[in-house]
């Protein structure tokens, strides 16, 4: 089996699986608890905050846990509004966020609040120009993910957040999760940032579980009311052995972190220079360095996404159309589609991603895998062109 389908989620890995084990056997106590065993729950609970603080380069109060990113996106967004709302009521996001954001501002729209949604260029981008012009007095937040789940665009988050040095008033997320362990950190965090918002089991720790990160000082109301877990702004009793499993899934990630992104790179290269010159194949995801290491994206056109994926699966690799969330229901690629390919292009996309786990041997076995099939479809299609 080759899984190239690492956007969607990773596999756990097993020193994660382990912690997060003895931790649900040993450490089973509430760390609301008063008794000992409750206070050994809350202890577990802070050391694994203080370590992802500390690899992020945060500060312990400014991390929080949650259920993974799609909350995280939803609490930076609502969260915002709510404690804003008196001073603005404008929202400023892109074209190509991924649906926790995208249908959070859209909620909020029908709720009062105004959006702006910003197009992107022909290579999936916002340009900061735009933004720049789109900025209001009344502007209570700015959503820009910081690397894209279908393409592997990086945003210009930088920029943005010089830009955003002007305007202090105004909430600046980062969808971040699909940037970890790819050695961006130094392209997707500026210090302008206020919130970010990561999923475990997009590097090796378990589901159900993330991180958003939130400065201090800034403030977001509770979507989650209840026991007045997190400072009084995330109830709910916390899932201790998952943030022990992501702390120690988080460690192992960042541990030759710019040797594993070189790997995947080097795997995203050799099918991508297979792929490039090919007659009918359409890529997205270039090997320039504002695009991740571990996307690849592209189009045999003519020729449904979800016929390549069930085609290869069939001889046991595995990757997906677009994004996991919309690849069921059969749609384009809304990153595509922003990008204004066309929807015959756009509807033939599909998206390998890799981890440090693939091989160089996996991609040699894609490629003639891949081969036969290719020269089938495209005979089929070019074919079926000529008959027109």
């Amino acid at each position: 089996m080759i899984y190239f389908d690492n956007s969607a989620t990773t596999k756990i890995d097993p020193s994660a699986l382990e912690t997060y084990q003895k931790v649900a056997q040993d450490i089973w106590g509430n760390p609301s608890s008063l008794h000992e065993l409750g206070d050994q729950a809350f202890q577990m609970l802070e050391t694994a905050r203080k370590q992802v603080a500390s690899l992020l380069g945060f500060k312990p109060h400014e991390i929080f846990f949650t259920s993974g990113g799609t909350e995280s996106d939803n609490w930076a967004i609502k969260g915002t509004a709510l404690a804003k709302r008196e001073f603005g009521r404008h929202i400023i996001t892109s074209s190509v966020e991924h649906p926790a954001v995208m249908n959070s501002v859209l909620q909020l729209e029908q709720l009062g609040f105004e959006v702006t949604i910003l197009p992107v260029d022909a290579s999936g981008r916002v340009s900061v120009a735009d933004l720049r012009q789109a900025i209001r007095k009344d502007t209570i937040l700015v959503s820009i993910m910081a690397v894209n789940n279908e393409i592997g665009a990086i945003q210009p988050i930088q920029e943005i957040g010089d830009l955003l040095e002007d305007y202090p008033t105004v909430h600046f997320h980062v969808d971040a999760v699909q940037g970890l362990g790819k050695n961006l950190w130094q392209k997707i965090y500026h210090r302008r940032i206020d919130l970010m918002s990561f999923s475990g089991h997009k590097f090796h720790g378990p589901r159900g579980i993330g991180i958003l990160y939130k400065k201090e000082r800034r403030q977001i109301a509770p979507l989650m009311t209840g026991g007045g877990q997190e400072r009084d702004l995330r109830s709910g009793t916390e899932n201790t052995p998952a943030i022990a499993a992501m702390a120690k899934a988080l460690r192992l990630l960042l541990t030759d972190e710019p040797e594993k992104a070189e790997h995947q790179l080097a795997i995203k290269g050799k099918i991508y220079d297979y792929l490039k010159d090919k007659p009918g194949i359409q890529i997205f995801s270039p090997l320039t360095d504002d695009f991740s290491p571990h996307v690849l994206c592209f189009s045999l056109v003519g020729i449904r996404g979800e016929t390549v994926v069930h085609t290869l699966e069939s001889k046991g690799i595995y990757f997906s159309t677009t994004s996991a969330c919309s690849s069921k229901k059969g749609i384009e690629s809304s990153t595509l589609k922003a990008m204004q390919v066309p929807e015959k292009v756009a509807t033939s996309a599909v998206r390998l991603s890799f981890d440090e786990n693939n091989t160089m041997a996996e991609a040699d076995e894609f490629i003639a895998t891949f081969e036969p099939i290719y020269q089938h479809f495209y005979a089929i299609n070019h074919h079926g062109n000529e008959a027109k």
